[in-house]
């Protein structure tokens, strides 16, 4: 019996690593948006309670689903990807989001921050995957896309 070797990935080594060095940040800050923000969804008080209370839990699994989903790209390109919780720690800014109850217009503000920190790496990830991996540019374009319209639905309920 013959034995097959198959490569574990058909991906040039030299654009996995430049496509992770793009998506790894990304990965890390969704991960911490998905922690934060069930932290600002479990403490938020004041108007728009329900409104601003039901969309974190939207929005914490949006982010864990684009977490996944650009970490799963890594992947396939095959090289690992660590997204411990001290990783993240070390890796991502601070979040303004409280450890305790705060109004939901502190809340939407300091979320919001966060989700900025996120879409410019995510702008940074279009702009240098643009000549180097279009499968892993078009991962992050939809990623913003997304990320984009849960911005817009948060900043809605402080909107004037």
């Amino acid at each position: 019996m013959s034995k097959l070797t198959i490569q574990a990935t058909a991906a040039d080594p030299t654009v996995a690593a430049a496509a992770s060095q793009f998506l790894a940040p990304i990965v890390l800050g969704l991960q911490a948006l998905t922690v934060n923000g069930k932290q600002a969804h479990w403490h938020v008080r004041g108007a728009n309670f329900i409104g601003v209370h039901e969309f974190l839990d939207t929005l914490v699994a949006h982010a864990g689903g684009w977490a996944d989903e650009a970490a799963e790209r890594i992947i396939a390109l095959g090289l690992p990807i660590d997204a411990r919780l001290q990783t993240i720690a070390d890796k991502t800014p601070a979040t303004a989001v409280g450890a305790g109850f705060e109004q939901s217009a502190d809340v939407i503000a300091k979320v919001v921050a966060d989700i900025d920190a996120i879409l410019a790496d995510l702008q940074a990830a279009i702009d240098g995957l643009d000549e180097i991996d279009l499968t892993s540019q078009d991962v992050a374009i939809g990623i913003k896309a997304g990320l984009e319209k849960d911005r817009w639905f948060l900043v809605a309920h402080v909107a004037e």
